[in-house]
Order: structure tokens, then sequence, then C-alpha cells
């Protein structure tokens, strides 16, 4: 009789369990997703932008311009002479950022368009410009520099209040990530050691990469194919757990296109992928910054391989992509 009546509080347990596990498994997925961006600002036209361009941008830094290896510095110093020229060329001035290593001297390459309030913080887009090895590297990172070299080619002439920032920077890749030897660690270190403040930094890496294949899209955990798309035909935001202001104000300015979907993940900043960029020291000087991806080796089956080249690259949505981004430089810089 006892075994009988304590059946209905088994299985009134079980249920509690299984709530408590539903309920736990749906906010992780919703604050992982989040935040949530429900309205994005009305009105604006992003300017048009050339597929084509981007493909020749591309092929140029996996071709001709190609090992973008960081020994003998020779490798990278072809590139920042090529990338200076083709900014120069449509009318903006380049600064250089020089620092030396061990095996020579390096540069980062810097676009400043001066706002009409320069009390405001500025709003930065980086790039890096180096490859893993002698790999062709078009996902990873000449998808990100031809995209960052495009919208700066495309930049509307209009004055913004707040200044805009376009950085190129070598010794992103391994033996160099999160070492006081990056580029993106040498800018950083500028704004703090001037006490700059800044608005929102956005690295841009693997940038190119697109699918509409069901289940091209992975995660890090098999419990996010519940919240998020199967098809890898999406532009992430990627911050860490205390960036969510910054995710929202990313998320919402590149909606403001209306030119391609854009999702957004949040996460422990020790989680592979979540700080695996430019934005990381940016971070860990505690400034404003995001990571703006295809999500790299979570969809593309060529990140840090042979076979990451030019062909595997979709170019028009790399071209929706940087329409989103003038999008968000529009938005943050007028914020």
């Amino acid at each position: 009789m006892s075994s009988k009546r304590s059946r209905p509080r088994l299985w009134l347990c079980l249920g509690i369990s299984l709530a408590v596990v539903l309920a736990a498994v749906l906010g992780l997925g919703a604050f992982a997703r989040g935040p949530w961006v429900f309205s994005v600002p009305q009105g604006f036209v992003p300017p048009e932008v050339d597929p084509a361009s981007l493909r020749t941008t591309v092929e140029q830094l996996c071709g001709p311009l190609s090992p973008r290896v960081y020994a003998p510095p020779l490798h990278l110093d072809r590139v920042a002479d090529w990338l200076s020229y083709r900014i120069r060329d449509v009318g903006y001035p380049v600064e250089e950022q020089r620092y030396r290593l061990p095996e020579g001297e390096y540069r980062n390459l810097v676009v400043r368009v001066p706002g009409t309030d320069p009390s405001l913080p500025p709003v930065i887009v980086g790039a890096h410009y180096d490859s893993y090895g002698d790999f062709p590297a078009a996902d990873d990172n000449a998808s990100g520099v031809a995209v960052l070299l495009e919208l700066i080619r495309t930049l509307p002439r209009e004055p913004l209040p707040r200044t805009r920032i376009f950085a190129f920077f070598p010794n992103e890749e391994p033996p160099f990530f999160s070492s006081e030897e990056m580029g993106s660690h040498h800018f950083a270190r500028s704004f703090l050691d001037a006490e700059l403040d800044v608005e929102l930094m956005v690295a841009l890496d693997c940038i190119g990469y697109y699918s509409d294949e069901p289940g091209s899209q992975r995660y890090p955990l098999k419990a996010f194919r519940l919240f998020y798309p199967s098809r890898g035909d999406f532009l992430a935001v990627i911050g860490d757990l205390a960036s969510g202001r910054s995710v929202e104000k990313a998320k919402r300015g590149l909606r403001s296109a209306g030119s391609i979907p854009v999702l957004s993940f949040r996460g422990p900043a020790q989680m592979p992928g979540i700080l695996w960029s430019d934005h990381y020291w940016f971070r860990r000087f505690d400034y404003p910054a995001v990571l703006v991806s295809d999500t790299a080796f979570h969809r593309t089956p060529h990140y840090h391989r042979r076979s990451d080249t030019p062909e595997t690259l979709n170019y028009e949505r790399m071209a929706d992509a940087v329409q989103a981004l003038h999008g968000l430089l529009n938005h943050v810089a007028r914020e």
C-alpha cells in the first residue's frame, strides 16, 4: 500500500526536477543569445557595396601578398604598404604605430575620421592582417581586412558627432596571441596610457564564410541548438559576460541596415572563441569591445587549414556585412 502511495510523489519529484533543468537550460540559452533587441533605428540606408571589390582584395591578400606571416617582417611590411596605398587612394591619411620585437619592426595602420564633437569617445573598428602560418587564410583574416577596407572606401563623407577610427593590426595569430606582442595590444595600450575613453571597439575576424545548408552552424554546447539556427547564414556579435551593453549596442546598429541576419552570443571570457581576436586587450584594459564574426571554427571547416582559400567565401554576404557595419557606425557615432 505504501509503495502505491509513493509512486505519485516519485513522479511529482521527477516532474519538478525536469522542469527545473528545463528552466535552467532555457534561461542559459536566453541569456547567451541576449541582450535581446526588439527595435532598431529606422530610416538608415547603407551605401552600395561591390562584392567584386571584396573578392579582389581577398585574392590579392591570399595570392601576391602571401604568406602574411610574422617572420621575416618583410612579409607583413608588403601587406602594410599595399593597404596604406589603397587607403590613401580613396583620400584618407594613414597613421603608423610602429613597435619592435626580436624579429624586427611591425606596424599598426590607423585611419582617423574626426567627429564634430571632440569630447565624445571614439568608436573603433579593427582587423588583423597576418595569417596563421603560411596558409592562404582567406576567412582568417583576409575577409576581415577586405571588409574593413571596403568599409573605409564606401564611408559616407558626411561628418558624424563621434570620431571613427579604423585600425589594421599585425601579429594576432600564434605565437603572439594573448601576448603583449600583438599589434592590438600596443594600440589599446596607447589609449590606456593616454587615459582616453573608448565608446566601443569592434574586432572583425573571420567574417566571410556563410552557408544556407542545414547543420552548417555548430555551437560550443549542443543545448544551444535549441536557441540558434542550424544554418550558418548570419553575422554574430560575440562578447564576454560583462559585455552585455556593448553587444546590445553593436547588434542594434548592425540590424539597422537590414542587410543580413544578426545574432549574438555571450559567454565566459575563458570559453574558446569569446576573446580570441583583437578585442582581447581592449577587454583586458576594461574597454567596451566585441567581436563581429561568422563564428570561425564553429562554422567553417577550413579554419587554420590550407583549404581556407578565396573561393570558399561568400562575397555577396560579405558585402551585406559591410552594409551592416555602416549601420553600426551610424548608430554608435550618433548616439
